[in-house]
């Protein structure tokens, strides 16, 4: 194995081309320049220059020593660099949270990117269950989870608490039980767990979520809300995702008497050693869905 630092004592000879301007560039004395590009020599079994008086010339070997190690300094540089520079505004931080989260927080991340081009964004949407699965394979650096996870290799920490809503076609002002027995439900993979927290609080009939008529059904966040906006039926949802709904003259939102929140966790995996982007990014996070008027806020710089 080639040793580095008398690779770089030979590289900067070459670049300099005199013994002594090399020794006070390196900080070395001319003999231990000659040395080491003796022993750089030895450990190679070839003859890397020929003298001349006081000058040298390369020989074919040398020559591609020169070109090559050039190359293989700069990529060991490289690598240091990237070990010993953690920059906070570089780099790629990818992120996982479920679709109603992502709607309000993907667009504020973005602002962010503007702001520090060198920052990478990769968000995805998906289930509680395939956030801990992410984190528990090291894919992912932040997971936004709204129940804890099952496995110990996961932290989550409380982070902030998302209002769960009733959402109705635009007409329906008071949505009492009759009401939404006559609309019908929209359901959508989380329908039955945000049901089960915000109806029986509010309504003393409610015991399951068959007892409406299921007039449609999306598992895209996006679309969840269109057949609502269309009169074809109302549905239970979190409030970020109701609010990022852009017909919003179409539909109606309902803050119920009983209000009803869940918990929004940050979590990351228990060994991974979070770099300066990644920390940045939670803070960001944290202080962007724990603000009043968040949709209003501004990056932090």
């Amino acid at each position: 194995m080639i040793n580095l630092n008398l690779l770089r004592t030979f590289c900067t000879l070459v670049e300099v081309g005199h013994f002594t301007q090399t020794a006070e560039r390196l900080f070395m004395t001319q003999s231990g320049v000659s040395q080491q590009i003796k022993k750089l020599e030895q450990s190679l079994k070839t003859q890397l220059i020929i003298r001349e008086g006081k000058s040298f010339y390369l020989t074919q070997n040398g020559e591609q020593l020169y070109q090559q190690g050039q190359q293989l300094l700069a990529n060991a540089n490289a690598l240091s660099t990237s070990f010993t520079e953690d920059s906070h505004y570089q780099g790629k931080v990818s992120l996982m949270s479920p679709g109603s989260l992502g709607l309000k927080l993907y667009p504020y991340l973005l602002s962010i990117q503007q702001t520090h081009k060198a920052l990478s964004i990769d968000y995805q949407f998906s289930s509680n269950r395939g956030i801990e699965q992410a984190l528990t394979e090291h894919q992912l650096d932040i997971g936004l989870m709204t129940a804890l996870p099952v496995g110990s290799d996961t932290i989550a920490q409380p982070l902030t608490q998302e209002p769960i809503v009733l959402v109705t076609p635009s007409q329906c002002e008071t949505p009492d039980w009759q009401a939404l027995q006559t609309l019908g439900f929209i359901d959508h993979p989380d329908a039955q767990h945000h049901a089960q927290l915000l109806l029986p609080a509010n309504f003393s009939e409610f015991e399951h979520i068959s007892q409406f008529s299921i007039r449609g059904k999306s598992n895209q966040i996006s679309l969840i809300l269109m057949p609502v906006a269309l009169g074809l039926g109302f549905t239970v949802l979190p409030l970020h995702a109701a609010s990022a709904f852009s017909e919003q003259n179409a539909i109606r939102i309902h803050h119920l008497e009983n209000s009803v929140s869940e918990q929004v966790y940050i979590c990351h995996h228990r060994r991974a050693q979070a770099a300066n982007r990644v920390a940045f990014i939670k803070r960001e996070i944290d202080a962007y869905l724990n603000t009043e008027n968040s949709s209003n806020q501004q990056p932090s710089l």
